[in-house]
């Protein structure tokens, strides 16, 4: 489990099973920095989440599993922690579990491609991404929430130098 020095943010219990070699730890706990750095909300010693990199196939199971979606998807997200709780969650007192992610390779890999941008750049978003649907924003609920999580995406991928991932939709 990769920790921070930080503590102002969560704390991300990674694991990574079939993604190629890097530093995809390294690059979570900058996501998980500059989360914290934008969503106050995220920015609670008391958080944990669980981060997994792996395959297609393990995310296509379990998105067929839980989802009743029979395919793969780029990152799922399960959430532990209602957003109003959330909210209400002090600084001081136990640990809790704010949610899972998976993130399934073959398909941040395609998707990186066809947007022309670096695999950790991608997965850097989508990391982002699924943080968010953790604590509760939701892209599908309506325009004006899509783009409030949209915005945040963006000023968190800007904290990291990562260009503005819809800058090119028409």
């Amino acid at each position: 489990m990769l920790r921070s020095d930080r503590n102002d943010e969560l704390n991300l219990d990674i694991d990574i099973d079939g993604w190629p070699a890097g530093d995809w730890e390294a690059l979570a706990q900058a996501v998980s920095e500059a989360v914290a750095d934008v969503t106050p909300e995220l920015a609670n010693p008391r958080l944990s989440a669980s981060l997994l990199f792996t395959t297609d196939a393990e995310v296509h199971a379990l998105n067929r599993e839980w989802r009743d979606r029979d395919k793969p998807t780029n990152v799922l997200s399960f959430p532990m922690l209602a957003r109003d709780d959330l909210l209400a969650l002090s600084s001081d007192g136990p640990p809790e579990m704010l949610g899972d992610l998976a993130l399934a390779h073959e398909t941040c890999a395609r998707e990186a491609t066809e947007k022309g941008v670096s695999v950790e750049h991608h997965t850097a978003h989508l990391i982002t991404h699924g943080l968010l649907h953790l604590a509760g924003y939701d892209h599908e609920a309506s325009d004006e929430d899509a783009d409030a999580m949209e915005a945040l995406e963006i000023a968190i991928l800007a904290k990291m130098g990562i260009a503005d991932p819809y800058a090119d939709r028409p």
